[in-house]
């Protein structure tokens, strides 16, 4: 009996942290969000005359003092955010490439590359700052990294594992990531355009977000109001391509379908679809055939934030986590920035303005190589 009910411990948001282009903390981004504003100008942290583009988003002023990487910088400024954490959380970080700026410091040297480098040092530095029990572990499952963090943390809780679970998730912009889109071919000319006929590819962004999880204990221990609460979430995988997603978007909408199932309600409750949204030609034609099979109605608003704040790869999915929280507060979607020419079954439900929408769910999903596909479904709580 007790492991029956405890597969049915409620998993909540406590906290939801966010530094990216558009500000150093969450309310910034979805105030910069409503106006709409953009992230996104040109890089003056390296050389990019030999890039397909010379955009990204990258967050003001980050430093690499005394040899470090960009983003123990980041993840100070994160941690600077966070209060309350519990010595017992459990840790879970997300990032593709940690501190891989500092590869390209030794491209020349005969030194060894410095632990800092791999992405097992991040839980490792973030504990040892938070002073936590546990040094925690790294997800690193491409562009769906910190989406499958989040489910990650939801599942301990919601299995009676972890009673609290704090998700820390990063990337940065280096030469190195820069240079490797740009030879995929999978980067964009001018600044990103998700869902426009003439979108041409994406716009690379750096950030970083963090999330905090409870179960209904801890919650009443604590007597906290909780932000909102992780409803359900799925994953699935295309196994189609190793960069490329099935035309057919399969994988996403099993992971969808899966989130839906597992919350007990329809697509059809969702009220607002926070997509992935690269800006790629098949990425966004992907998506756009999900939103046709799951709500062939057109009873959804829909939107993607990498035309304002680039794409963030693995600190993405934490950094859209944070912003449902925001949009379900405000009932509010912020509009798509470069959204001027809408693709074809894009119209009425993507717009370049901010959306009203209704209910109490929304649906925050994300993609990455490999396949993978990742979604959860956020929802209101009522206070």
């Amino acid at each position: 009996m007790e492991g029956r009910k405890a597969l049915k411990n409620s998993v909540y948001i406590t906290q939801a942290k966010a530094i990216t282009a558009l500000g150093p903390d969450l309310d910034g981004l979805y105030d910069g969000l409503l106006k709409p504003a953009t992230g996104i100008s040109r890089v003056n942290r390296f050389e990019t005359k030999e890039c397909i583009s010379p955009y990204a988003a990258l967050v003001d002023d980050l430093e690499n003092k005394n040899g470090r990487s960009f983003i123990f910088d980041l993840s100070d400024r994160l941690i600077d955010q966070l209060y309350g954490i519990d010595k017992d959380s459990i840790l879970i970080t997300a990032s593709t490439k940690a501190g891989i700026d500092l590869l390209e410091k030794h491209e020349n040297s005969s030194q060894k590359i410095a632990p800092q480098v791999f992405p097992s040092s991040l839980p490792s530095y973030i504990s040892d700052k938070l002073k936590l029990d546990h040094s925690g572990f790294n997800i690193n499952s491409a562009c769906a990294s910190s989406t499958i963090a989040v489910a990650q943390g939801a599942s301990l809780i919601k299995m009676g594992h972890a009673d609290t679970v704090l998700i820390c998730c990063m990337d940065i912009i280096s030469e190195f990531t820069f240079s490797g889109f740009s030879a995929l071919q999978a980067m964009s000319a001018v600044p990103a355009q998700p869902f426009d006929k003439n979108r041409q590819g994406l716009t690379l962004g750096e950030g970083a977000a963090a999330i905090v999880l409870m179960s209904q204990k801890r919650v009443d221990e604590l007597n906290l109001d909780p932000l909102a609460q992780v409803c359900s979430w799925g994953i699935a995988n295309d196994a189609s391509h190793i960069t490329a997603p099935a035309r057919d978007g399969r994988g996403l909408q099993l992971a969808i379908e899966n989130a839906c199932t597992q919350a007990k309600i329809l697509p059809s409750d969702i009220g607002a679809f926070n997509t992935h949204g690269t800006g790629t030609v098949y990425n966004d034609l992907m998506e756009i055939q999900v939103i046709k099979a799951l709500f062939p109605d057109k009873n959804i608003v829909a939107n993607s934030i990498k035309g304002a704040i680039g794409h963030t790869l693995g600190a993405a999915g934490g950094i859209e986590v944070a912003l449902c929280v925001k949009m379900l507060e405000n009932k509010t979607m912020p509009g798509t920035v470069g959204f001027t020419d809408p693709e074809e079954n894009s119209q009425n439900i993507f717009s370049s303005q901010s959306q009203p929408f209704r209910g109490e769910y929304i649906l925050t999903t994300n993609s990455g190589f490999g396949g993978t596909n990742a979604a959860i479904i956020i929802k209101q709580v009522n206070r």
